[in-house]
């Protein structure tokens, strides 16, 4: 009988506990920038009243009246921007929390965008973080999703983690706690994003897609919901730099690149923790996605 509730206990202790962690990768880009205030670099977009600092930390919400969104004060045309972000637990369908590059307000449909997104979830079941990356274009039948999906290794809900996007004029590499879980690497300049681009974040509604295709709807029962960012860290070069700046490599190399320990572990990632590739989808349309062809 004692045998038989110890693996009913075990049954209850959430999946992440027991989750590996990916290697070192050996570097982390994060140290090389101190954390700054969230007024030091941001500001409100929309949604004032459903947005709260305090003590360097931000909180924004969404309920049935609003949600919530915030815009760096300055555009960047390359740099390190990364937040640490703590998500709701629960049932958090339909909702999407995101951390975001985006140019859409200089360029309305005809923009490009760098998405860290994550896709609310029902009960017992964990959020995905999707990847994406936007070139010129916007609008259900114009836009080109080059999404990526994970589930982590850990349960967002529980604690900060550090998400970061790095934008070089040579790639765009993914971060989570200074692991690279994805890059994507300029292959032409058609399919890689050149124009300043503002940073982001918000939290919405977007039940029509965000929980498995739509399945699940947004619950105002359920509300607010609510996520947290705090310890922000952005660097590079904004638009308004000299042509000679030079942005933060995800490496030790000054030509940027990963090394060996960072492919490494994001090998690692990938393989345990993707959960979709739009490169690997058969139903999807390649010719309009080159870089996939000869993927590395």
């Amino acid at each position: 009988m004692a045998f038989f509730f110890l693996l009913f206990l075990t049954a209850l202790i959430p999946a992440s506990t027991h989750a590996e962690w990916p290697p070192s990768p050996g570097y982390w880009p994060s140290t090389r920038f101190r954390p700054m205030s969230f007024y030091q670099g941001y500001k409100n977009l929309w949604g004032y009243s459903h947005q709260r600092v305090d003590q360097n930390a931000l909180t924004i919400w969404l309920d049935s009246t609003s949600g919530s969104g915030f815009k760096s004060v300055k555009p960047f045309r390359s740099g390190y921007f990364g937040a640490s972000i703590k998500l709701q637990p629960g049932y958090t369908a339909g909702v999407i929390t995101a951390f975001y590059l985006s140019n859409n307000e200089a360029h309305p449909g005809f923009h490009d965008e760098v998405d860290i997104e994550f896709l609310g979830t029902t009960f017992g079941k964990p959020y995905t973080l999707q990847t994406n990356v936007y070139i010129r274009g916007s609008g259900d039948g114009n836009i080109i999703g080059r999404e990526m999906k994970f589930h982590l290794w850990f349960d967002p809900t529980q604690n900060f983690h550090h998400y970061a996007i790095l934008w070089s004029p040579k790639e765009i590499i993914f971060l989570v706690d200074d692991v690279p879980i994805r890059r994507y690497p300029r292959k032409s300049a058609a399919t890689f994003p050149l124009r300043p681009m503002w940073v982001y974040g918000s939290i919405w509604d977007a039940s029509s897609w965000a929980t498995e295709d739509g399945k699940y709807k947004a619950d105002y029962r359920y509300q607010p919901f609510v996520a947290q960012y705090t310890n922000f860290k952005a660097g590079g070069c904004s638009a308004y730099s000299p042509a000679w700046c030079h942005p933060l490599s995800a490496s030790p190399f000054k030509s940027g690149g990963l090394t060996r320990q960072q492919y490494r572990a994001m090998r690692w990632v990938q393989t345990r923790h993707m959960v979709y590739n739009y490169c690997m989808d058969s139903k999807r349309d390649h010719s309009l996605t080159p870089e996939c062809w000869h993927r590395k």
